[in-house]
């Protein structure tokens, strides 16, 4: 690849690599805005060689993991301590404040629950379900082979599913809308 489209592939997947190295730094913005400018500077001096057996993402993927990972280890025997802010997403103005909060609180509690997750399980789910990887490539980005990677997503899968059913929230949210959508058409049939 020829450093243009180096560039080029670069920039396409700039905001998934982005959040990709935000799950690997721990969701410190400082530390994955470090990562991944050293990511980029490792491929743009040659050091990291993308070889075409997979996807640039992938390949790209893995190198971000691997770069946090090296960053962490030299962390922890400086023994520093970073703060760790959170980037949350900004709500879609066309949704009710009601269905807004629902968003944040829901979203808010599935991290929680994925930072409660072995670390390879939460790795390979992050990688298929937010950044559209294949459990091949997630495999590949994790450096593990494939049926251990399987073995990960449905493990991580259920454990995720008995956390969920113990909230019981989709269910009193539903119940909730539905309430409030009879009381407005009471309303709206009493002018």
């Amino acid at each position: 690849m020829t450093d243009s489209e180096l560039r080029a592939a670069m920039e396409t997947h700039h905001s998934e690599s982005y959040g990709w190295a935000l799950s690997c730094c721990a969701r410190s913005s400082v530390e994955a805005e470090a990562v991944l400018q050293t990511v980029y500077l490792k491929v743009l001096m040659g050091k990291a060689r993308y070889d075409s057996k997979s996807s640039f993402k992938t390949w790209l993927f893995a190198v971000i993991r691997r770069t946090a990972a090296d960053e962490r280890r030299r962390q922890m025997l400086r023994h520093l301590s970073l703060d760790r802010n959170q980037v949350s997403p900004a709500p879609v103005a066309a949704e009710r404040p009601d269905e807004v909060v629902y968003r944040a609180e829901l979203q808010r509690l599935v991290r929680e629950a994925l930072a409660q997750l072995p670390r390879r399980q939460r790795e390979v789910l992050q990688l298929v379900f937010y950044h559209d990887l294949s459990l091949a490539e997630a495999a590949q980005v994790m450096n593990v082979s494939l049926g251990s990677a399987r073995t990960h997503y449905e493990r991580g899968k259920k454990q995720l599913r008995r956390q969920m059913e113990g909230w019981q929230i989709h269910n009193e949210a539903r119940i909730g809308r539905e309430d409030d959508q009879r009381i407005v058409s009471a309303s709206e049939a009493g002018r």
